[in-house]
């Protein structure tokens, strides 16, 4: 790999993180990703419990933008009860609809952490997922997102990244990511649903700034496609392509997130 090389794809490592936080114009989503991302640094690799810490001290620190099943998993860990346990209360309090899109918003960073081979990254991301939605499909499609976005960090083209990701796929995540018409997408919650409103607008973009357009434009004030429009497309497009003025709706937060995104990209 030659310099440039190592810079481009250093740049897309970068991207996903900032593009991330690009997407998500309320807050949970980039502080959860923020979390995964800080551990796999600081631990080299994925470490549950680690993780799992951090998630819970962020609920007692009055954590916001959860959603309904990390909200629920929180509140029961708070009370004493195990990670697992609360897990499995939690799918079964909500009747089986843990199927949401927070895991597969918090999933880009494995992608971006060079300790992780290709080999472990859809383990890692359904092991991942698995700390607070119990449904195989948060799992699936997280597994799908972090593929997705390792391959497009080591300049995979956009096609050829997605057919690999999907041949391996469960069905209903192949699906989205084949989705080709408009009238198959929504700007639901439901984990499969939002990767397929995600990949539509990606495919159809020129660029990282028109693809989170498109994605604004359809989403509205769901903070749902946009979110994995900005991992996605942050790795597509590069951390060189977002603009500052799609940051500044995080703040103060935008220069420790940049700060990290360079030292993981330094590990490549």
């Amino acid at each position: 790999m030659t310099n440039t090389d190592l810079d481009i794809l250093r740049d897309r490592v970068r991207g996903i993180l900032l593009g991330l936080a690009a997407g998500d114009r309320i807050g949970g989503p980039i502080r959860m990703a923020l979390f995964v991302a800080e551990s796999l640094h600081e631990r080299q690799g994925f470490e549950r419990a680690d993780l799992e810490a951090r998630y819970l001290e962020w609920w007692r620190d009055g954590a916001f933008d959860t959603g309904p099943t990390v909200a629920e998993v929180l509140s029961q860990v708070e009370r004493g009860i195990s990670f697992d346990a609360a897990v499995a209360n939690a799918d079964k309090e909500l009747r089986g609809l843990t199927a949401g899109c927070n895991p597969a918003h918090r999933a880009a960073p494995i992608a971006m952490s060079a300790p992780i081979a290709d080999a472990d990254i859809e383990s890692v991301a359904i092991r991942e997922a698995g700390t607070t939605h119990a449904h195989p499909l948060a799992g699936q499609t997280s597994a799908a997102v972090a593929r997705l976005c390792r391959l497009l960090v080591r300049g995979t083209p956009w096609t050829t990244a997605l057919q690999r990701v999907a041949e391996s796929s469960d069905e209903r995540v192949r699906r989205a990511l084949e989705v080709q018409d408009e009238s198959d997408i929504n700007a639901g919650g439901f984990a499969p649903d939002t990767l397929a409103a995600a990949i539509y607008h990606l495919g159809r973009a020129d660029s990282f700034a028109e693809a989170i357009d498109r994605s604004m434009a359809f989403a509205g004030f769901a903070n749902y496609c946009p979110v994995l429009v900005g991992s996605i497309g942050g790795a597509r497009w590069g951390r060189s392509q977002i603009e500052a003025s799609q940051l500044e709706h995080h703040g103060s937060l935008v220069e420790k997130l940049d700060s990290l995104a360079k030292s993981m990209a330094a590990d490549w």
